[in-house]
């Protein structure tokens, strides 16, 4: 993957003739920016009007209706809001699940893959701090062997070193972060994913962080399960997210280890049949308001242009990482040969979670990542804990001047 975003499509309500994102149309859309600079958008993004007038709408619905008769009113639009989520990743609407988070699809991904004992399980060593505590429960329980891909010089799994741990130990599921939590890098998804179709391996892909910043493609990725949350660079409510879930998954009979009635048919005493698609991974009891909004959160991303987003966040944080080396006692932590709108730093004399409550003093939000978040990469970078500063198409220049004027004078 290249480091500069794809032209723009055309049409986009919000970009301009010379494909420039209109950011007072966005930021109008944006009523959080009016309050405060928000650079915390790998936490949790500021949803737009449309998200937040489907959420609204919906549990107005619910009010005046009751729950279940408003759920039975907006059926077509779930279903929209599906194939909304389908298209934001290149994949058909039956290939999508609707779960709670990223972090619930991940879980019906990995329950559904038949491990014994002995079994091995490859992933990498900047796997999700969720993801990895799952491997190591599913180690600890049954007796699955977790092997970590080592990396690149430049930081991010080595694919060939990854293909040799794939051919000698032959693993039952291979695992991958797209965009760790805790750093700007961007793994390479996609190579990986040619070594697990070559290999003929089932292959799960982390894509809470990348989904709503850059281009993703299923197709691309080559992946057989892939989760994604609605809060983050996608701009969706809390509490929601989806699954991807591939042809050849569904194919091969996996399902969940623990399915529901959403996602098969009880046919006989000891008899029953999960769904033809990847509705068997989800569970009966939705969040509809929060379901409408993500769909609108995946129209509003297509909207403005997944790829002008993608040029604007990442010149926004590549900018950033920029200043930030000027100002001295701070140390910019980011590695990879591509890197995202995530920028982490060290900040001499200032333990991270402190620093983010002197910022949103300040009116300025960021988010901390202390050691128990990624043990791995803050050994090998030698740190307890990093700031987290991501910007998003909606922020401003400005914005970042305000950061960085607030961070010199802090320290």
């Amino acid at each position: 993957m290249a480091e500069s975003a794809p032209e723009p499509g055309s049409g986009s309500t919000f970009a301009s003739p010379t494909s420039t994102l209109d950011l007072d149309a966005l930021r109008r859309d944006t009523p959080g920016t009016a309050g405060r600079v928000h650079l915390n958008n790998a936490g949790a993004a500021l949803v737009p009007l449309p998200v937040l007038r489907a959420v609204q709408g919906h549990l107005e619905l619910e009010s005046r209706l009751g729950g279940y008769e408003a759920a039975d009113a907006v059926r077509e639009e779930v279903e929209e809001a599906r194939a909304a989520v389908g298209r934001l990743v290149g994949a058909e609407a039956a290939n999508i699940a609707f779960t709670e988070h990223a972090t619930a699809s991940f879980v019906q991904a990995l329950s559904s893959v038949p491990f014994r004992a002995g079994d091995a399980l490859v992933t990498t060593r900047q796997d999700y701090v969720s993801n990895q505590l799952m491997y190591l429960s599913l180690q600890r329980r049954f007796g699955v062997e977790v092997l970590r891909a080592p990396d690149l010089p430049e930081g991010g799994v080595d694919p060939l070193a990854l293909e040799e741990l794939v051919h000698r130990r032959r693993p039952r599921l291979v695992a991958a972060t797209h965009v760790p939590t805790n750093s700007g890098l961007v793994q390479d998804v996609a190579a990986v994913g040619e070594v697990c179709r070559r290999r003929d391996v089932l292959y799960l892909v982390d894509a809470c962080q990348s989904v709503g910043q850059m281009p993703v493609d299923v197709g691309s990725i080559g992946c057989d399960f892939l989760s994604v949350t609605a809060r983050k660079f996608l701009r969706g409510p809390r509490g929601v997210g989806f699954l991807y879930v591939s042809d050849r998954a569904l194919e091969m009979g996996l399902e969940p280890l623990f399915i529901d009635m959403q996602g098969a048919d009880w046919v006989a005493e000891d008899l029953y049949q999960p769904a033809p698609d990847a509705r068997r991974f989800e569970t009966w009891e939705f969040a509809y308001a929060l379901v409408l909004g993500l769909g609108a959160a995946a129209s509003y991303a297509q909207e403005v242009g997944i790829d002008a987003v993608h040029r604007r966040a990442w010149g926004l944080a590549s900018s950033l990482r920029e200043r930030l080396q000027e100002i001295p006692g701070v140390t910019v932590l980011d590695r990879g040969a591509v890197r995202s709108a995530i920028v982490t730093l060290h900040a001499e004399g200032w333990e991270p979670k402190r620093l983010v409550r002197a910022l949103r003093e300040r009116g300025i939000n960021t988010s901390a990542s202390d050691r128990t978040v990624a043990v791995l990469d803050f050994q090998d970078k030698g740190v307890e804990g990093a700031l987290r500063v991501s910007p998003h198409y909606y922020n401003t220049e400005a914005e970042l001047d305000a950061f960085l004027s607030a961070l010199a004078a802090l320290l």
